[in-house]
């Protein structure tokens, strides 16, 4: 901002004090954050989005992918924002099989969740053990474990956020994708266009900021039938 930047973009809640600070100090430049709703700036567009309902996509295809019954899920940070991914989540899996077991885990409570791949193997492990045969993450970089475990395991697992086949090609399900590229997109065609505004705006399945992946690379794993139960949904 002090090097004439006129919009700038935080992605990440953990960015929320920062920009809450700067936006005051400049309100002649546009500011927009993603995954953040709370704060109340005239020059600030806040992102949120219904995590919760890409999960519950991602749910069907568990539920419809699993030999077992049972399924898992393993979060980053207990935060609540991890919570949305784990409810939607659950309830896609039940709503498609009501006597599917779901196992929820979180990562850690500190930052430090995001980051730690061998707590999230060793999560998916323990779950894989007690029969779970599918397992989705919304753990960041902890996550990374969880595919490869799965992978190693032969077992299949579910990406997050972006398409994350390639961690572990054959053995990754589907990924919810959050359209953190659409917001930010958006965020600076307004400005150039000048039509930026403020305020709060949530993205969803009706708005395009959730979504799941069903490609040429997945198609051996999700098969047509996975993909028309997740279309109906």
């Amino acid at each position: 901002a002090q090097r004439g930047a006129t919009v700038v973009l935080g992605v990440g809640f953990s960015q929320a004090d920062a920009i809450d600070k700067v936006a005051a100090e400049f309100p002649d430049t546009q500011f927009a954050i993603i995954d953040v709703s709370w704060l109340d700036r005239p020059n600030l567009r806040q992102y949120a989005f219904k995590e919760h309902e890409g999960s519950y996509l991602v749910g069907v295809a568990a539920a419809k992918a699993s030999e077992t019954g049972t399924v898992g899920f393993v979060g980053g940070m207990d935060i609540p924002l991890i919570r949305k991914f784990a409810c939607g989540y659950v309830q896609g899996v039940k709503e498609t099989n009501a006597d599917a077991e779901v196992f929820e885990t979180m990562t850690g409570t500190t930052p430090a969740a995001w980051n730690d791949p061998t707590k999230g193997a060793e999560l998916t492990r323990s779950q894989i053990d007690r029969g779970a045969d599918v397992v989705y993450h919304a753990a960041g970089g902890s996550g990374l474990g969880v595919i490869r475990a799965a992978a190693d395991q032969g077992k299949l697992a579910i990406g997050v956020d972006s398409a994350q086949y390639s961690v572990a090609p054959g053995s990754v399900l589907t990924s919810m994708l959050k359209r953190v590229d659409y917001a930010a997109y958006d965020t600076f065609m307004d400005a150039k266009n000048g039509e930026f505004t403020s305020g709060v705006q949530i993205l969803g399945l009706a708005e395009e900021g959730v979504d799941y992946v069903a490609d040429d690379q997945n198609k051996d794993v999700l098969t047509e039938e996975m993909r028309a139960a997740i279309d109906a949904a």
